[in-house]
């Protein structure tokens, strides 16, 4: 067999839509999304096997300013990203705006002369599509693109012509993983991620970047058909608790339930739910909390 491969890094500004280019390319979620920006906190590994080739990517934190270790953590993640792989797409919206960071992260890519494709998502916004034309002309003349493709990540609009534009990049070599493997992520990490992406929907402003999911536990029951799990969300400030928690335990109550429909959905078995809340004051610079929550924290 004829194998081909290629390793892929997701890169765009926070809220782009690479999550969801990055689940509408292999057909099932493994990345959260939410509209509120800096949501994918580390580098989340999708890889989608098509006849004989295999693409495995790298869903990026949105390119941003740090402000905590934890920000510094997201950036180094990026940098870390674009140096290993054999591609990049670089994902913007509509509009085309380009700004400092796509200006970072086009230079990045110029350094090591990466071959990139550029994606232009959510034209399902654009009522007039002959802007498009424009937006194309003026941004094709920013990097020698292997290909340009507009798509919209909301309906699967232009998906299938970026999954063949990828797969015709990638080069004769052999399959990393197994062609049944959809992640690299350990189940308990994809569920504290669900748990975490209903909590950003639902929560106010204030709260959501100060917040992080641990699974305390997670066992299968004997027959097979349910999962009992027990999570808590940590926040930063004892107001937000009472956020989190809501008025007689109805905010964590909804979150609960929209949580328990995805893990179902994702997993496919029944979930019973079990959610705290705590406090762990500025735990995004702290080093040990970092680490306990899955952050490697850099130096």
């Amino acid at each position: 067999m004829n194998t081909r491969s290629a390793f892929v890094a997701i890169v765009g500004r926070p809220n782009v839509g690479k999550s969801s280019i990055l689940n509408r390319l292999l057909g099932q979620k493994v990345a959260i999304v939410s509209p509120r920006p800096q949501t994918t906190r580390t580098r989340i590994m999708g890889v989608l096997t098509q006849d004989e080739t295999q693409l495995v990517f790298t869903d990026t934190p949105g390119m941003h300013k740090p402000r905590t270790k934890l920000g510094d953590f997201m950036v180094h993640e990026i940098d870390d990203s674009i140096g290993g792989v054999d591609m990049a797409v670089l994902v913007v919206e509509e509009k085309g705006d380009i700004g400092p960071s796509e200006e970072s992260l086009l230079e990045q890519i110029r350094k090591i002369d990466l071959p990139a494709v550029l994606v232009i998502n959510k034209i399902d916004r654009l009522s007039d599509k002959t802007k498009l034309a424009e937006v194309i002309a003026r941004l094709s003349g920013l990097y020698d693109f292997s290909a340009i493709v507009p798509v919209s990540a909301a309906t699967g609009d232009g998906l299938d012509i970026l999954r063949s534009e990828l797969c015709e990049l990638a080069e004769p070599g052999p399959h990393f993983f197994p062609d049944d493997t959809l992640t690299d992520q350990p189940e308990r990490t994809i569920a504290s991620e669900i748990i975490r992406e209903s909590a950003l929907k639902l929560l106010t402003d204030e709260v959501p970047h100060g917040i992080a999911v641990d699974i305390e536990s997670m066992k299968e029951r004997p027959k097979g058909d349910m999962i009992d799990l027990t999570a808590t969300v940590y926040c930063e400030k004892e107001s937000h608790k009472g956020i989190i928690i809501g008025k007689q335990g109805a905010m964590l109550k909804r979150i609960g339930t929209s949580a328990r429909g995805e893990l179902e959905r994702v997993f496919d078995v029944k979930f019973n739910l079990q959610l705290w809340v705590k406090v762990r004051d500025d735990w995004r610079n702290r080093d040990g909390l970092l680490r306990s929550f899955g952050f490697k924290a850099q130096d």
